[in-house]
């Protein structure tokens, strides 16, 4: 896998954009803080943008499918470009509408990027590299994450919130240049392209009918997004009941190291257990890292559960994206995680919006018991309904 050439321009390509990205994100939230004061009006505003992500995705998922991946990276890639310009507008005029503009831009560009991003992995490794592929490349993502809020953070004590958009805009470009040096076989991916012309992006759901464990899969994803949807308003609430600011950069990186410690340990023991079943458990400790937060006013405690946290999604999602990209026939890979990534979006629209109500209204301790409470709830309720239907898992690989 390390002598393939496309595989270092993806991971250095993730590693750079993840760069921008989380640099970006840390001047988002200054931005928010210094200009709207009411959590669930945060969260409104970063909704808007999610909401026009979810109307693009259906669009996204037959153009990955009927397009040369390539390009759609690119041209995904140049459009997160333009919504930079578009943030420091914002800046200049002090205007929320010019942000909101920003947020409705890039989320756009997520839409197209990240299916077309899936759906070349499986074309540029072999099958049985794809847990390995997976798990590196979220670290690579996590690794930029952990420097991109640092670097973020730093810059943001010592300049103004233009430096970190510039320095936004320089790691986006450097992406588009790193892509232009992809190679795709373009034979490999030619059957999805002539089948994407006619298909339609419903005829996913009978797909997804013939292969329960991905069914389950999508299913238990909600969980941690209970979780991530509101990470960044968490993480600020947490620093406001501690009346401490540094706690902020410390929570991002233990949770960043976790998740590649749980990278780490999946490959080690995915050969070992049914996939079914890892799955409900790193659910579970999901779940109990999210009651833990109940005692997020003691620093200690908020720093364990979000290490308990990074631990659990860092072995959740290489193994979840392995059983969609092996299970999945390829010529369906745009249109499926386009799917996967418009639910996921929904689901983080609700929790956003649900997780800023929740703060004005409850406050983050008991608010953290409910999303424990219904994550435990979820597992529990589907574990029992698998098992009354004495479902056999399809597609399934102890390989993984």
């Amino acid at each position: 896998m390390w002598r393939n050439r496309n595989v270092w321009i993806i991971l250095s390509g993730e590693f750079i954009a993840g760069l921008g990205l989380w640099v970006g994100i840390i001047g988002n939230l200054e931005f928010l803080q210094r200009h709207v004061s009411s959590d669930f009006f945060k969260s409104l505003i970063l909704f808007i943008g999610l909401l026009a992500g979810v109307l693009v995705s259906p669009m996204a998922g037959k153009v990955c499918d009927r397009f040369p991946k390539k390009n759609v990276l690119l041209y995904s890639g140049l459009l997160r470009m333009i919504s930079v310009i578009f943030m420091m507008l914002a800046l200049h005029f002090s205007s929320i509408g010019w942000m909101i503009m920003f947020t409705i831009v890039i989320q756009i560009a997520a839409a197209f990027y990240f299916p077309a991003l899936q759906s070349t992995i499986p074309l540029v490794v072999e099958e049985r590299q794809l847990l390995s592929m997976n798990g590196v490349h979220m670290n690579v993502s996590t690794i930029s994450r952990i420097l991109g809020t640092a670097l973020g953070g730093l810059l943001l004590a010592v300049v103004s919130l233009y430096f970190l958009y510039i320095a936004s805009f320089i790691a986006y470009g450097l992406l588009l240049v790193a892509t232009c040096f992809l190679q795709v076989s373009e034979e490999k991916s030619l059957t999805g392209r002539q089948q994407g012309k006619k298909a339609n992006f419903s005829e996913m759901i009978p797909i997804l009918k013939q292969y329960p464990l991905v069914k389950i899969s999508l299913l238990l994803t909600i969980i941690p997004t209970l979780f991530l949807g509101g990470f960044n308003l968490t993480v600020i609430n947490i620093s406001e009941l501690q009346n401490d600011s540094t706690i902020k950069g410390l929570l991002y990186t233990v949770e960043g190291i976790s998740f590649m410690v749980g990278t780490f340990v999946l490959k080690r023991i995915a050969a070992k257990y049914d996939m079914q079943k890892m799955l409900y458990a790193f659910s579970l400790l999901i779940a109990f890292a999210h009651v833990s937060l109940y005692f997020a006013d003691i620093k200690i405690t908020s720093l364990l559960s979000f290490a308990l946290f990074g631990f659990s999604v860092g072995c959740f999602f290489p193994t979840v994206a392995t059983i969609f990209q092996k299970t999945i026939p390829k010529e369906y890979h745009g249109r499926f995680f386009s799917l996967k990534n418009m639910l996921d979006r929904i689901m983080f629209q609700i929790v956003l919006l649900g997780t800023g109500f929740l703060l004005d209204m409850i406050g983050l301790k008991n608010m953290m018991v409910v999303f424990g409470a219904v994550s435990f709830i979820l597992v529990i309720y589907f574990f029992a309904k698998e098992s009354r239907q004495s479902v056999t898992v399809q597609g399934h690989d102890s390989s993984l």
